[in-house]
């Protein structure tokens, strides 16, 4: 098998690959560029290609993000999407990352990133599979209280209308929205909101 083979199998495997996964398994980036060149393969960001044929699903722009930058995890606008808890469709995706890591510059791929620390990052954290990747999602309950945490960044209306929707489909419970309230210091914000609604 040559290499360019070695390449396309595995991108098809992957879906999504990375230079630098490429470069683990002993294949040299000059190929992927080569493979660019020639349509076999798309880059989507800096590092990231995908099979040009690959069956891409919704949640694709996530993967390649996760890909991009593999210590965030995705949240608020992208994560109410991917939870279908919201009538909007981010246009970048959302990216929780610490506050001393370095954000990525981008231009191919659009990327939204939010700092975060402690607790308040490592916590609601769940794992989908997603085109065969691992993507880091925050859950609907750490979502919601993310969107009041953020409500300058998203504004008041969408996090008032996830809390809505949220309860409303019993997607999470008071309970859950109240220890990631305590966590992300949100109990005074969320009191009288969830008061209101419950």
């Amino acid at each position: 098998m040559t290499r360019i083979q070695k390449v396309l199998a595995l991108s098809r495997e992957m879906g999504v690959i990375r230079a630098k996964e490429a470069q683990e398994r002993g294949i040299h980036p000059e190929y992927l560029k080569r493979l660019e060149q020639q349509g076999r393969l798309i880059r989507s960001a800096r590092g990231v290609y995908t099979f040009a044929d690959a069956d891409i699903t919704a949640s694709h722009t996530l993967v390649e993000a996760v890909k991009r930058v593999p210590h965030g995890i995705v949240c608020l606008l992208s994560a109410l999407s991917f939870h279908e808890l919201t009538t909007q469709v981010p246009f970048e995706v959302w990216l929780a990352i610490p506050p001393k890591t370095r954000a990525p510059v981008e231009n191919l791929l659009p990327l939204r990133i939010v700092r975060m620390s402690g607790q308040s990052l490592e916590s609601g954290i769940e794992k989908h599979e997603i085109e065969g990747v691992s993507v880091a999602i925050y859950s609907p309950a750490k979502t919601v209280v993310d969107c009041f945490k953020f409500r300058n960044k998203i504004g008041l209306d969408v996090a008032l209308e996830v809390l809505r929707e949220c309860l409303r489909e019993k997607r999470c419970t008071v309970d859950q929205l109240w220890q990631y309230a305590k966590i992300c210091r949100m109990q005074n914000v969320m009191r009288p909101y969830l008061e209101a609604l419950t």
